[in-house]
């Protein structure tokens, strides 16, 4: 397979494809038309050339034209400019053109994938995207399912919303086939494994007492008749997870935070204590959530290690719903698979690596730990994966993958007026949370993929170029000398070394150990770097932040801030840092100019806000 060429995928920072992305786009337009004009070519038109001549009509056009044209100012004037390499913020960017054009094209349609005959073309798509990101993700493809969602947030829900209803299942079935279970006690009940639940559910099926038996369950008789369990995050979880506890009626009182390492990462020696602990008190759990790519950090959790203590702990009598938030970090998967979608071994992976120019060896990427998180990944019962971040679809095109398809018919739901329930075309809205959703969003994601391989050739050359010049900006942070302004000087910091393409990073005087003067000087430099009515295109970077607190991350950001020589008496007075942070998204940083240049650039900017800062305080 010939190496893809990144440049040619993007419109570019400064429109550089525009020839080629005019001419798509008209194309498709003008297709588009002839469709219409071409359906039952016979029928007259119902605007003809008298109406289109009418004062009233000439004005709503011109209406038309006005608005968009106020629109287009707008979104000019304070819109983020993700395709600009000095953007260095959120993790959003530039979006493929393939997407984009496909996401346009489609749009004029306007297919809603609730329903088959509402979308016969897009369901299909979101059906085959669905089974392609299951594959990628390491998952049977015989077995697997997956859909689009309108985002990580849903899918993260619809996790949660499999397992509720997955870990229900075993005491309705007690009640309704109690033979079926004879000997197993409510404690054996809420503990069986994923794979014995969902042979439940098959013979539930076979048998034709499924219906009776889910009528049975916590889906229709509510919690009522289900004590839910504790679900397990780690402290850098997305703020989603507290949201969906509470929709699915599980209770933040039940959602327990494991706390993180120094690399930000789920501390696995505490979940595996915390486990032994519920084990003890026969608190039974619901589900574990493991993250690939905190959307803070950009850490990777130790996916292998959360496998090995449910395996543990399956022989010990305890057993739990494994879900992976992957929304961010999904698609670097990719850079990890070989053109047959093998998993690469580690030799391997380095040889690509250097073969394909996608990784400065001195760089030492992955370590040991992230590469067997990655292909630890297949291992989960469902994971959350979202396009529209480094798969760099547009908005909005979140997804989440099923290992076991048989667990869908724990959440079917079946409106007659809507469904027919065909094996040939299943019917989107009723195994999803979901009801009307854009077909658009689908066929975004479908264009891509026909475009860009889901590995090392393909997208694993896209992220690559983020997660490399992260790890170059993250080793030229550490090692950068003093910022002299005169009378002050400073050293800045980065948090962790990043997992992907995240880099937090701070700036603190010299001699200052006062924690609320550091915490006041990087929010300054933020405010010189962020988004300002006005000043959207005066700024030399656009960067995002965060906070890392006490209440959320306990002690662990203290580690950071000791090393700007910080006592720890001050961490506890004040109990909070704040960093920047850059997600390096783009694939064209420094596409122009070495990556020295570029720091060079990087530093010298930041010496003049730091000198502002300075002449301003005195």
């Amino acid at each position: 397979m010939e190496k893809l060429n990144v440049d040619a995928l993007f419109l570019g920072p400064k429109s550089e494809n525009e020839l080629f992305f005019k001419e798509m786009l008209h194309y498709l337009i003008d297709d588009f038309m002839e469709w219409r004009k071409g359906y039952h070519s016979e029928d007259h038109p119902a605007i003809t050339a008298d109406d289109q001549i009418q004062t009233s009509f000439q004005q709503t056009l011109l209406d038309t034209r006005l608005a968009l044209v106020e629109l287009a100012g707008r979104l000019q004037d304070k819109s983020m400019p993700w395709f600009s390499t000095r953007y260095l913020g959120h993790m959003t960017t530039d979006t493929l053109m393939a997407a984009n054009l496909g996401y346009m094209l489609t749009l004029l349609y306007n297919p809603n994938n609730c329903a088959y005959e509402g979308s016969p073309v897009t369901t299909e798509m979101e059906l085959e995207v669905g089974k392609r990101l299951a594959v990628f993700l390491g998952y049977d493809p015989e077995r697997s399912w997956g859909h689009i969602a309108s985002g990580g947030t849903i899918a993260n829900y619809e996790g949660l919303w499999l397992a509720r209803n997955l870990k229900a299942f075993p005491l309705a079935v007690a009640e309704i086939e109690p033979d079926w279970v004879q000997g197993l006690d409510t404690w054996q009940l809420l503990n069986l494994p994923s794979e014995r639940i969902l042979d439940l559910v098959e013979k539930a099926i076979r048998s034709n007492r499924f219906a009776a038996i889910r009528s049975a369950s916590a889906g229709q008789k509510g919690l009522a008749a289900f004590k839910p369990g504790k679900v397990l995050v780690p402290q850098s979880k997305h703020y989603s997870w507290l949201k969906a506890v509470d929709i699915l009626g599980i209770g933040q009182e039940n959602l327990i935070f494991i706390p993180v390492t120094d690399e930000y990462r789920m501390d696995t020696g505490v979940l595996s204590r915390k486990l032994a602990e519920l084990q003890q008190q026969k608190e039974h759990v619901l589900a574990v959530v493991g993250i690939i790519g905190t959307t803070e950090e950009g850490a990777v959790d130790d996916i292998h290690r959360i496998v090995e203590i449910r395996k543990a702990f399956e022989q010990k009598g305890l057993s739990f719903y494994f879900h992976i938030d992957a929304a961010y970090g999904g698609f670097v998967r990719s850079l990890y698979l070989n053109t047959d979608f093998s998993f690469s071994s580690q030799t391997e992976l380095q040889q690509n690596l250097q073969n394909l120019n996608l990784m400065d060896a001195r760089l030492e990427y992955p370590s040991e730990e992230v590469y067997r998180a990655f292909a630890a990944m297949p291992e989960a019962d469902s994971i959350t994966i979202d396009p529209h971040k480094m798969g760099y679809i547009p908005y909005a095109t979140g997804a989440i993958a099923v290992k076991d398809k048989r667990i869908l018919d724990l959440i079917s739901f079946f409106a007659h007026y809507v469904f027919e329930k065909k094996e040939v075309h299943p019917l989107l809205g009723s195994y999803i949370m979901e009801g009307s959703k854009a077909g658009a969003t689908v066929a975004a994601v479908w264009t891509a993929l026909q475009v860009i391989p889901l590995h090392q050739r393909g997208y694993g050359q896209i992220v690559a170029r983020g997660i490399e010049k992260a790890l170059q900006l993250y080793h030229a942070l550490e090692n950068s000398h003093p910022i002299d302004t005169g009378q002050h000087r400073y050293i800045v910091r980065a948090l962790t070394k990043p997992d992907i393409n995240i880099v937090d990073f701070a700036f603190c005087e010299i001699g200052d150990t006062n924690l609320e003067h550091m915490n006041s000087l990087n929010q300054t430099l933020f405010e010189f770097f962020s988004y300002k009515t006005g000043r959207i295109y005066t700024n030399d970077f656009i960067t995002s932040k965060t906070s890392l607190d006490q209440e959320n991350y306990g002690d662990i950001p203290e580690h950071f801030t000791r090393r700007f020589g910080i006592p720890q008496s001050e961490w506890e007075r004040v109990g909070s840092v704040y960093v920047l942070r850059s997600c390096i998204m783009t694939p064209f940083l420094n596409s122009n100019q070495p990556f020295d240049e570029f720091f060079s650039r990087f530093m010298n900017i930041m010496k003049e806000k730091l000198s502002a800062i300075t002449q301003k305080n005195e």
